[in-house]
């Protein structure tokens, strides 16, 4: 999903049109610091939740390849309708992800290293693709963010050699 201003969604998940108006976004700005060894794959983010008129809030993230990989690793949980949790390092907010029952999802998103502010979305009417549709997300900003830096030893960085910049 592109936004008009440019940024990608990494996750989207947001209840039918016409029902709760609830969602959770993780988007993409851009590079943390393009063309910087040490902060060229690092993603610049922003978590957004939207509870109709009620909650519309965004935090700011710093995403590392890792988390990307943590998020792959989450998905496998929730296709097999597992809670599963993601961003837990504490340098960032939080996600919670709750499999209802009903084939819903509770989604808490836990400001823990700044405000402390943790926010509960009910998700009760998810397409079935919905994980998939996450995948298609991951694959997407993958693909316009690819990992371009390597760490050749502990603190050594450079471009990878099949780098497409």
């Amino acid at each position: 999903m592109h936004a008009e201003d440019g940024a990608i969604d990494l996750i989207h998940l947001a209840d039918r049109p016409g029902t709760s108006g609830h969602s959770v976004s993780v988007r993409v700005l851009g590079r943390y610091q393009p063309g910087v060894l040490t902060g060229h794959d690092l993603l610049e983010c922003e978590i957004v939740i939207v509870a109709e008129e009620s909650l519309n809030a965004s935090f700011v993230v710093t995403l590392f390849p890792e988390d990307l990989e943590d998020w792959e690793e989450v998905l496998g949980r929730l296709e097999a309708g597992r809670f599963a949790t993601w961003l837990v390092s504490g340098r960032t907010p939080s996600l919670r992800f709750k499999p209802q029952e009903n084939g819903g999802l509770l989604v808490s998103v836990h400001d823990g290293p700044s405000t402390g502010i943790t926010a509960t979305l009910p998700l009760s009417v998810l397409p079935p693709t919905w994980t998939a549709d996450q995948r298609d997300l991951l694959t997407r900003a993958r693909g316009v963010y690819p990992r371009e830096v390597v760490e050749t030893s502990p603190g050594t960085h450079a471009w990878r050699r099949d780098r497409h910049v």
